[in-house]
């Protein structure tokens, strides 16, 4: 079998419809691929929304397990997985008309271990009044991993749904998702990207992204700031692989910055407690004891602060952002 799709679902009665519809507007025969659809623990109508496709289609493979989070049902879905690759949609987003065949053709010529891809970023109104997507001519570029990691690797991006990978380089590798976790592409991202050779970029559009609808019902706390640590904590582990070049190590580190000043950021101003974002600090230091960051002055200082001093850390960042706030409202008006 040339691919397997794993799709959790996990409460998306509004969406998995559409999700699951999608991948069967593709140019593929069903004998080229099966869908495993990973049902953790929804309490909702998800399932109930897709009972006909289910019953139409016979590769489609149901696998009902207790609600233990997206990279719980994603590794479990690997575990079974019979292609020769891998790709993981979320179920509140979409695959664009008649996309995959052409990125899966590459994959099996090529052997590529990741295959990059594009993808749009829609809301829920401009899905619903899209027309079929005009895909421009397919374009290639065949890249080390080390290059892919250099030159593609956006931090702030680091969705597994734009890509397909494959299955004997997850396995040989032993990557999967650290489970539990929200925010578990970063690590996984990360890894694969370090640990392959041969990869494929191309900017042919595969997802639509659905964006709008997270913000309603996400909101950051003490807990999400704790799985955020040990996202950072698995991210700087990285650092210790073998053979990674001194720009794959520059950039890493730079990457897990970023990990670490968003998830501060979001702690300052959504955890309100100082004794919580106090705790949290502490927390991010016995997971990750070795993590400093070296890569300029500014950091080395930071380091140095949230390591040995996190109280002043914690009062000198929530000055630094009362300072930046007040120059924006200044120049608003």
């Amino acid at each position: 079998m040339d691919l397997s799709i794993i799709v959790p679902v996990y409460n998306v009665e509004e969406y998995v419809r559409p999700c699951l519809e999608s991948i069967f507007k593709q140019d593929l025969d069903d004998s080229r691929f099966e869908v495993i659809i990973v049902n953790d623990g929804s309490t909702d109508h998800s399932m109930e929304m897709i009972a006909d496709i289910i019953q139409v289609h016979n590769n489609i493979t149901v696998i009902n397990q207790e609600n233990l989070s997206l990279s719980v049902a994603r590794n479990n879905g690997i575990a079974v997985a019979k292609g020769e690759y891998i790709m993981m949609p979320d179920s509140d987003d979409l695959l664009t008309d008649n996309s995959l065949a052409i990125l899966l053709d590459k994959a099996l010529v090529t052997k590529a271990d990741i295959i990059v891809a594009d993808f749009l970023e829609m809301n829920d109104e401009e899905i619903e009044n899209r027309s079929t997507t005009e895909h421009r001519v397919f374009e290639a570029t065949e890249k080390t991993g080390e290059r892919l990691f250099l030159e593609d690797l956006n931090p702030y991006q680091c969705y597994v749904w734009r890509s397909l990978f494959r299955r004997e380089f997850l396995n040989k590798n032993r990557i999967r998702f650290v489970p539990g976790l929200r925010f578990q592409d970063v690590p996984f991202t990360h890894e694969c990207y370090l640990r392959a050779k041969k990869c494929i970029r191309t900017h042919w559009q595969l997802n639509i992204y659905r964006r709008g609808h997270e913000s309603a019902t996400f909101s950051f706390n003490k807990q999400k700031a704790k799985e955020f640590c040990i996202v950072i904590a698995k991210t700087w582990e990285l650092t210790l692989l073998y053979g990674l070049s001194d720009a794959e190590l520059y950039k890493l580190k730079e990457d897990v910055y970023t990990s670490f000043y968003l998830m501060m950021y979001s702690t300052l101003h959504s955890v309100k407690s100082w004794s919580e974002q106090l705790e949290i600090i502490h927390y991010l230091n016995r997971q990750a004891p070795t993590l400093r960051f070296t890569n300029n002055i500014k950091q080395r200082f930071e380091s140095l602060l949230f390591s040995n001093m996190p109280r002043c850390y914690l009062a000198l960042r929530r000055l630094h952002w009362k300072w930046i706030n007040a120059k924006k409202v200044t120049h608003t008006d």
